[in-house]
């Protein structure tokens, strides 16, 4: 039976659609960096009492799990409801994984919105756009190691493929979707650095009246374009955490070596269950899904999210480093959470915030990363972030 999607009263400044909890976070965190308070709802959340005037609401829509025709109602419903947003923002892939089409396709049939312009660029990250083909850092997405991704390979790095009816436009000519826009369509805009993204948001007259769909580097533009005032962008500090944990359950060969940097780290414990973290007296305490994986990827992130809220009754942590997007919404279900208020984004595609739930959940600080962002240190770095070590 489909789940109803409650209409959100009053409709954000700022909604996003995103298929998974990481891709919630990194769409909307640009726009907090830009001043706007930014709420990150869970999948399965009601979206009424949580909409502002003039915040952003960014909804995790677990479709990246569910079948194709469930992706579709889903998003379909979630653009509909939230069709009255000032700036509806679908959030893709990079690396076009998941249901990148038919979720296109059907928010641009729930939001109502005539014309959809589409830039999966995020060159902060080595994601590029060339000629309608998606590469990462030089090499097209369908020959990289994302399409040997264990939960979600990547088939093509072509849109032209993927969207066979979409207009495609080069990055030397920015201005042609403006051309195009009032007969309505869907437009595959290339780019390889943020000021293509740039150029690509200011082309479009009135970014009310269309679907924007992207990555983090087109929200980062878009953010860029409707910044508020600079006082208003700077969050306090949050409290440093004295028992941070990081869980780990992405397969991504760049988050293995991340993790691998971070469990040398001297006194470190890493473990696959909690038994080992409770009495470990150590800052860096590690939970991560088996490095010799034979069982289920998604039976592999329950158990990982069922041992850190042991840890959490057993052993309490105060920060959370959460890696991998069905990783981090697990967690934090398993947690009680219903989503993060968001209070910075700390590196590109990377969002920190502090969990959101009913009134007895603690609000912990927590920093979310999908599992192919970063260089080898980035979980060092966030690590330290949250204990408020050295940089």
């Amino acid at each position: 039976m489909r789940r109803p999607v409650p209409s959100v009263v009053p409709p954000p400044r700022v909604a996003v659609l995103a298929d998974d909890l990481t891709s919630a976070g990194d769409g909307a965190a640009p726009f907090r960096r830009a001043g706007h308070p930014a709420r990150v709802l869970l999948s399965g959340s009601p979206f009424a009492g949580h909409g502002q005037e003039d915040g952003v609401l960014a909804v995790d829509l677990g479709s990246r799990l569910l079948d194709e025709a469930g992706a579709v109602a889903r998003t379909r419903e979630a653009a509909r409801a939230l069709s009255g947003a000032g700036l509806l923002l679908k959030t893709v892939d990079s690396t076009l994984r998941g249901h990148v089409a038919a979720e296109i396709r059907a928010a641009r049939e729930g939001s109502g919105r005539r014309s959809a312009v589409i830039a999966p660029a995020f060159p902060a990250e080595g994601r590029t756009t060339r000629h309608g083909v998606q590469y990462v850092r030089g090499t097209r997405v369908d020959e990289s190691e994302f399409a040997r991704d264990p939960a979600h390979p990547v088939r093509t790095a072509d849109l032209a493929r993927l969207l066979p009816e979409a207009v495609l436009v080069d990055s030397d000519r920015p201005e042609s979707p403006a051309e195009l826009l009032p007969d309505g369509g869907l437009f595959v805009c290339s780019a390889a650095t943020d000021a293509d993204l740039d150029r690509i948001v200011a082309a479009v007259p009135d970014h009310q009246a269309v679907l924007w769909v992207g990555s983090p580097g087109l929200a980062a533009a878009l953010a860029r374009h409707h910044a508020l005032p600079a006082s208003d962008a700077t969050p306090g500090e949050l409290p440093p955490a004295a028992r941070p944990l990081v869980a780990v359950g992405s397969a991504n060969p760049a988050t293995c070596r991340q993790l691998a940097l971070l469990a040398a780290e001297p006194g470190a414990v890493s473990a696959v269950t909690e038994g080992r973290l409770r009495a470990a007296d150590t800052p860096v305490r590690i939970l991560h899904t088996p490095h010799e994986r034979r069982a289920d990827p998604a039976e592999l992130t329950r158990l990982l999210a069922a041992s850190v809220a042991a840890l959490a009754a057993r052993a309490p942590f105060d920060g959370l480093v959460l890696t991998g997007g069905e990783t981090a919404e697990a967690v934090l279900r398993a947690l009680g959470a219903h989503g993060i208020d968001l209070h910075d984004e700390p590196e590109p595609g990377i969002a920190r915030g502090t969990l959101a739930g009913p009134a007895d959940l603690p609000r912990v600080p927590v920093v979310i990363k999908a599992g192919g962002f970063g260089d080898e240190r980035t979980l060092l770095r966030l690590h330290t972030l949250l204990t408020g070590g050295p940089a």
